[in-house]
Protein backbone atom coordinates (compact mmCIF):
# COMPACT_ATOMS: atom_id res chain seq x y z
CA UNK A 1 0.00 0.00 0.00
CA UNK A 2 1.33 3.40 -0.96
CA UNK A 3 1.94 6.19 1.56
CA UNK A 4 -0.94 8.19 0.06
CA UNK A 5 -3.39 5.27 0.51
CA UNK A 6 -2.21 4.72 4.09
CA UNK A 7 -2.76 8.40 4.83
CA UNK A 8 -6.30 8.37 3.36
CA UNK A 9 -7.16 5.19 5.31
CA UNK A 10 -5.92 6.75 8.51
CA UNK A 11 -7.99 9.86 7.88
CA UNK A 12 -11.14 7.81 7.49
CA UNK A 13 -10.53 6.03 10.79
CA UNK A 14 -9.65 9.24 12.61
CA UNK A 15 -12.98 10.92 11.71
CA UNK A 16 -15.48 8.72 13.63
CA UNK A 17 -18.69 10.08 12.16
CA UNK A 18 -20.47 6.74 12.52
CA UNK A 19 -20.28 7.12 16.32
CA UNK A 20 -21.95 10.55 16.44
CA UNK A 21 -24.90 10.63 18.82
CA UNK A 22 -26.81 12.82 16.37
CA UNK A 23 -27.00 10.10 13.70
CA UNK A 24 -30.10 8.47 15.15
CA UNK A 25 -31.77 11.85 15.64
CA UNK A 26 -31.09 12.82 12.03
CA UNK A 27 -32.36 9.51 10.69
CA UNK A 28 -35.61 9.78 12.69
CA UNK A 29 -36.00 13.44 11.71
CA UNK A 30 -35.55 12.62 8.02
CA UNK A 31 -37.98 9.68 8.29
CA UNK A 32 -40.68 11.93 9.72
CA UNK A 33 -39.96 14.59 7.10
CA UNK A 34 -40.19 12.11 4.21
CA UNK A 35 -43.41 10.67 5.66
CA UNK A 36 -45.01 14.13 5.79
CA UNK A 37 -43.53 15.06 2.43
CA UNK A 38 -44.77 11.85 0.78
CA UNK A 39 -48.34 12.12 2.06
CA UNK A 40 -48.55 15.82 1.19
CA UNK A 41 -47.00 15.28 -2.22
CA UNK A 42 -49.52 12.53 -2.93
CA UNK A 43 -52.23 15.05 -2.07
CA UNK A 44 -50.83 17.62 -4.49
CA UNK A 45 -50.52 15.08 -7.30
CA UNK A 46 -54.05 13.81 -6.60
CA UNK A 47 -55.43 17.33 -6.82
CA UNK A 48 -53.70 17.77 -10.18
CA UNK A 49 -55.26 14.52 -11.37
CA UNK A 50 -58.67 15.64 -10.10
CA UNK A 51 -58.42 18.97 -11.93
CA UNK A 52 -57.42 17.20 -15.14
CA UNK A 53 -60.42 14.87 -14.82
CA UNK A 54 -62.75 17.80 -14.28
CA UNK A 55 -61.38 19.55 -17.34
CA UNK A 56 -61.85 16.46 -19.51
CA UNK A 57 -65.24 15.34 -18.27
CA UNK A 58 -66.95 18.54 -17.16
CA UNK A 59 -65.67 21.28 -19.42
CA UNK A 60 -66.40 19.05 -22.41
CA UNK A 61 -70.02 18.66 -21.42
CA UNK A 62 -73.09 20.55 -20.33
CA UNK A 63 -76.41 19.77 -18.71
CA UNK A 64 -79.90 20.74 -19.79
CA UNK A 65 -82.58 20.80 -17.12
CA UNK A 66 -86.26 20.47 -18.03
CA UNK A 67 -88.51 21.57 -15.19
CA UNK A 68 -91.70 19.51 -14.61
CA UNK A 69 -94.85 21.01 -16.10
CA UNK A 70 -97.31 22.51 -13.65
CA UNK A 71 -100.69 20.82 -14.17
CA UNK A 72 -103.28 19.46 -11.77
CA UNK A 73 -103.62 16.35 -13.90
CA UNK A 74 -100.53 14.26 -13.24
CA UNK A 75 -100.64 12.47 -16.62
CA UNK A 76 -100.98 15.75 -18.51
CA UNK A 77 -98.10 17.23 -16.56
CA UNK A 78 -95.91 14.22 -17.35
CA UNK A 79 -96.86 14.35 -21.04
CA UNK A 80 -96.03 18.07 -21.26
CA UNK A 81 -92.71 17.51 -19.51
CA UNK A 82 -91.80 14.67 -21.89
CA UNK A 83 -92.76 16.83 -24.85
CA UNK A 84 -90.47 19.62 -23.65
CA UNK A 85 -87.73 17.03 -23.10
CA UNK A 86 -88.05 15.66 -26.64
CA UNK A 87 -87.93 19.15 -28.17
CA UNK A 88 -84.79 20.00 -26.24
CA UNK A 89 -83.14 16.72 -27.27
CA UNK A 90 -84.04 17.28 -30.93
CA UNK A 91 -82.60 20.80 -30.87
CA UNK A 92 -79.34 19.68 -29.28
CA UNK A 93 -78.87 16.71 -31.63
CA UNK A 94 -78.93 19.09 -34.60
CA UNK A 95 -76.03 21.13 -33.23
CA UNK A 96 -72.74 20.38 -35.08
CA UNK A 97 -70.74 20.98 -31.89
CA UNK A 98 -72.58 18.20 -30.05
CA UNK A 99 -71.13 14.70 -29.98
CA UNK A 100 -73.79 12.89 -27.91
CA UNK A 101 -77.13 13.73 -26.25
CA UNK A 102 -78.35 11.45 -23.45
CA UNK A 103 -81.59 12.04 -21.49
CA UNK A 104 -81.14 10.57 -18.02
CA UNK A 105 -83.50 7.72 -17.15
CA UNK A 106 -85.48 7.40 -13.92
CA UNK A 107 -82.92 4.88 -12.62
CA UNK A 108 -80.05 7.30 -13.24
CA UNK A 109 -81.90 10.16 -11.56
CA UNK A 110 -82.63 7.87 -8.61
CA UNK A 111 -78.91 7.17 -8.22
CA UNK A 112 -78.12 10.88 -8.37
CA UNK A 113 -80.40 11.80 -5.48
CA UNK A 114 -79.75 8.65 -3.42
CA UNK A 115 -76.66 10.00 -1.55
CA UNK A 116 -78.70 12.98 -0.31
CA UNK A 117 -82.24 11.61 0.13
CA UNK A 118 -81.53 7.96 0.90
CA UNK A 119 -82.89 4.69 -0.50
CA UNK A 120 -86.53 5.07 0.53
CA UNK A 121 -87.35 7.97 -1.78
CA UNK A 122 -89.02 7.40 -5.14
CA UNK A 123 -88.47 10.17 -7.70
CA UNK A 124 -92.01 9.56 -9.03
CA UNK A 125 -93.28 11.08 -5.79
CA UNK A 126 -91.16 14.21 -6.27
CA UNK A 127 -91.42 17.08 -8.79
CA UNK A 128 -88.06 16.10 -10.24
CA UNK A 129 -86.72 17.96 -13.27
CA UNK A 130 -85.58 15.87 -16.23
CA UNK A 131 -81.89 16.08 -17.05
CA UNK A 132 -80.11 15.81 -20.39
CA UNK A 133 -76.39 15.08 -20.50
CA UNK A 134 -74.74 16.69 -23.52
CA UNK A 135 -71.21 15.72 -24.59
CA UNK A 136 -69.42 18.25 -26.78
CA UNK A 137 -66.92 17.47 -29.50
CA UNK A 138 -63.30 18.08 -28.62
CA UNK A 139 -62.34 21.70 -29.17
CA UNK A 140 -65.94 22.75 -29.85
CA UNK A 141 -66.53 26.50 -29.68
CA UNK A 142 -70.01 27.02 -28.23
CA UNK A 143 -71.99 30.25 -27.95
CA UNK A 144 -73.85 29.38 -24.76
CA UNK A 145 -75.94 32.57 -24.75
CA UNK A 146 -77.30 31.79 -28.21
CA UNK A 147 -77.94 28.17 -27.27
CA UNK A 148 -79.84 29.27 -24.17
CA UNK A 149 -82.05 31.57 -26.25
CA UNK A 150 -82.77 28.89 -28.86
CA UNK A 151 -83.51 26.39 -26.11
CA UNK A 152 -85.92 28.80 -24.42
CA UNK A 153 -87.83 29.22 -27.68
CA UNK A 154 -88.00 25.51 -28.50
CA UNK A 155 -88.67 24.30 -24.94
CA UNK A 156 -89.57 27.07 -22.46
CA UNK A 157 -89.27 24.71 -19.49
CA UNK A 158 -85.63 23.85 -20.37
CA UNK A 159 -82.55 25.69 -19.09
CA UNK A 160 -78.85 25.35 -19.92
CA UNK A 161 -76.00 24.83 -17.45
CA UNK A 162 -72.41 24.71 -18.72
CA UNK A 163 -70.96 24.10 -15.21
CA UNK A 164 -68.57 27.06 -15.41
CA UNK A 165 -69.82 28.90 -12.32
CA UNK A 166 -69.52 26.07 -9.81
CA UNK A 167 -66.50 24.58 -11.58
CA UNK A 168 -64.59 27.84 -11.10
CA UNK A 169 -65.39 27.66 -7.39
CA UNK A 170 -64.10 24.09 -7.24
CA UNK A 171 -60.93 25.04 -9.08
CA UNK A 172 -60.31 27.93 -6.67
CA UNK A 173 -60.83 25.56 -3.75
CA UNK A 174 -58.44 22.99 -5.26
CA UNK A 175 -55.86 25.68 -6.00
CA UNK A 176 -56.08 26.83 -2.38
CA UNK A 177 -55.42 23.27 -1.20
CA UNK A 178 -52.44 23.03 -3.55
CA UNK A 179 -50.92 26.25 -2.23
CA UNK A 180 -51.37 25.02 1.35
CA UNK A 181 -49.81 21.65 0.49
CA UNK A 182 -46.88 23.23 -1.35
CA UNK A 183 -46.28 25.51 1.63
CA UNK A 184 -46.12 22.45 3.86
CA UNK A 185 -43.62 20.81 1.49
CA UNK A 186 -41.37 23.89 1.59
CA UNK A 187 -41.56 24.05 5.39
CA UNK A 188 -40.70 20.35 5.69
CA UNK A 189 -37.61 20.80 3.50
CA UNK A 190 -36.50 23.93 5.39
CA UNK A 191 -36.96 22.35 8.83
CA UNK A 192 -35.13 19.18 7.80
CA UNK A 193 -32.28 21.16 6.24
CA UNK A 194 -32.06 23.23 9.44
CA UNK A 195 -31.82 20.08 11.55
CA UNK A 196 -29.06 18.70 9.32
CA UNK A 197 -27.24 22.05 9.48
CA UNK A 198 -27.43 22.16 13.29
CA UNK A 199 -26.35 18.52 13.78
CA UNK A 200 -23.47 18.90 11.33
CA UNK A 201 -22.22 22.03 13.09
CA UNK A 202 -22.45 20.27 16.45
CA UNK A 203 -20.46 17.33 15.09
CA UNK A 204 -17.81 19.66 13.69
CA UNK A 205 -17.45 21.24 17.11
CA UNK A 206 -17.03 17.83 18.77
CA UNK A 207 -14.43 16.72 16.21
CA UNK A 208 -12.67 20.09 15.94
CA UNK A 209 -9.32 18.85 17.19
CA UNK A 210 -9.39 15.75 14.99
CA UNK A 211 -10.11 17.94 11.99
CA UNK A 212 -7.19 20.22 12.92
CA UNK A 213 -4.92 17.16 12.97
CA UNK A 214 -6.26 16.09 9.59
CA UNK A 215 -5.40 19.52 8.23
CA UNK A 216 -1.84 19.11 9.55
CA UNK A 217 -1.71 15.74 7.75
CA UNK A 218 -2.62 17.49 4.49
CA UNK A 219 -6.38 17.10 4.37
CA UNK A 220 -8.33 19.98 2.90
CA UNK A 221 -11.75 21.31 3.79
CA UNK A 222 -13.17 19.58 0.71
CA UNK A 223 -12.06 16.17 2.01
CA UNK A 224 -13.71 16.71 5.39
CA UNK A 225 -16.87 18.02 3.72
CA UNK A 226 -17.00 14.95 1.48
CA UNK A 227 -16.79 12.63 4.50
CA UNK A 228 -19.68 14.41 6.18
CA UNK A 229 -21.65 14.52 2.93
CA UNK A 230 -21.25 10.77 2.36
CA UNK A 231 -22.27 9.89 5.91
CA UNK A 232 -25.26 12.25 5.93
CA UNK A 233 -26.33 11.08 2.46
CA UNK A 234 -26.52 7.51 3.75
CA UNK A 235 -28.55 8.65 6.77
CA UNK A 236 -30.80 10.63 4.42
CA UNK A 237 -31.39 7.60 2.22
CA UNK A 238 -32.15 5.27 5.15
CA UNK A 239 -34.44 7.84 6.73
CA UNK A 240 -36.14 8.34 3.37
CA UNK A 241 -36.79 4.61 2.99
CA UNK A 242 -38.29 4.31 6.47
CA UNK A 243 -40.41 7.41 5.93
CA UNK A 244 -41.63 6.09 2.58
CA UNK A 245 -42.57 2.75 4.13
CA UNK A 246 -44.81 4.65 6.54
CA UNK A 247 -46.18 7.03 3.90
CA UNK A 248 -47.36 4.43 1.36
CA UNK A 249 -49.88 2.65 3.67
CA UNK A 250 -51.12 6.06 4.84
CA UNK A 251 -51.73 7.14 1.23
CA UNK A 252 -53.74 3.97 0.54
CA UNK A 253 -55.80 4.45 3.72
CA UNK A 254 -56.67 8.02 2.74
CA UNK A 255 -57.50 6.86 -0.81
CA UNK A 256 -59.87 4.19 0.51
CA UNK A 257 -61.61 6.75 2.71
CA UNK A 258 -62.04 9.02 -0.33
CA UNK A 259 -63.59 6.17 -2.34
CA UNK A 260 -66.28 5.77 0.31
CA UNK A 261 -67.67 9.21 -0.56
CA UNK A 262 -70.30 8.03 -3.03
CA UNK A 263 -70.96 10.42 -5.86
CA UNK A 264 -68.25 12.71 -4.55
CA UNK A 265 -65.76 14.57 -6.65
CA UNK A 266 -62.90 13.60 -4.33
CA UNK A 267 -63.05 10.06 -5.74
CA UNK A 268 -61.77 11.51 -9.03
CA UNK A 269 -58.36 12.07 -7.41
CA UNK A 270 -56.04 9.28 -8.55
CA UNK A 271 -52.30 8.71 -8.72
CA UNK A 272 -50.81 7.66 -12.04
CA UNK A 273 -47.69 5.52 -12.55
CA UNK A 274 -45.69 8.71 -13.12
CA UNK A 275 -46.99 10.09 -9.80
CA UNK A 276 -45.98 6.92 -7.98
CA UNK A 277 -42.54 7.10 -9.59
CA UNK A 278 -42.08 10.56 -8.10
CA UNK A 279 -43.25 9.41 -4.66
CA UNK A 280 -41.02 6.30 -4.71
CA UNK A 281 -38.00 8.47 -5.56
CA UNK A 282 -38.29 10.41 -2.29
CA UNK A 283 -35.44 8.50 -0.58
CA UNK A 284 -33.12 9.67 -3.36
CA UNK A 285 -34.44 13.21 -2.96
CA UNK A 286 -33.85 13.14 0.81
CA UNK A 287 -30.35 11.75 0.20
CA UNK A 288 -29.47 14.62 -2.15
CA UNK A 289 -30.88 17.25 0.23
CA UNK A 290 -28.99 15.75 3.20
CA UNK A 291 -25.75 15.43 1.25
CA UNK A 292 -25.87 18.95 -0.15
CA UNK A 293 -26.78 20.53 3.19
CA UNK A 294 -24.03 18.70 5.06
CA UNK A 295 -21.40 19.56 2.44
CA UNK A 296 -22.36 23.24 2.42
CA UNK A 297 -22.43 23.39 6.24
CA UNK A 298 -18.97 21.86 6.62
CA UNK A 299 -17.40 24.11 3.98
CA UNK A 300 -18.84 27.29 5.49
CA UNK A 301 -18.17 26.28 9.09
CA UNK A 302 -14.55 25.24 8.50
CA UNK A 303 -13.85 28.58 6.85
CA UNK A 304 -14.70 30.19 10.19
CA UNK A 305 -12.96 27.57 12.36
CA UNK A 306 -9.70 27.51 10.50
Amino acid sequence: MSDKNRTMSARKKELPLQDDSSNLFLQVMISIAVFLFGVTLAGVLSINSMLATWNNSILGSLTVQVMPANDVNEKNAQAQTNEQLNKAVELLKNKPEVDKVTPLSDEQLQKLIQPWLGDGVDIKDLPMPRLIDVKLKKGADVDFMQWAEELAQAAPLASLDNHKLWLNKLIKFADGLKILALTILVLVVLITSGAIFYCTQTSLGLHKYIIEILHLMGAKDTYVAQQYAKRTAWLGFLGGVFGLLLAIPTIFIIANLAKQIEGGIISEARLSLADWSVILSLPLFSMVIAMGTAYYTVKKTLEKFM
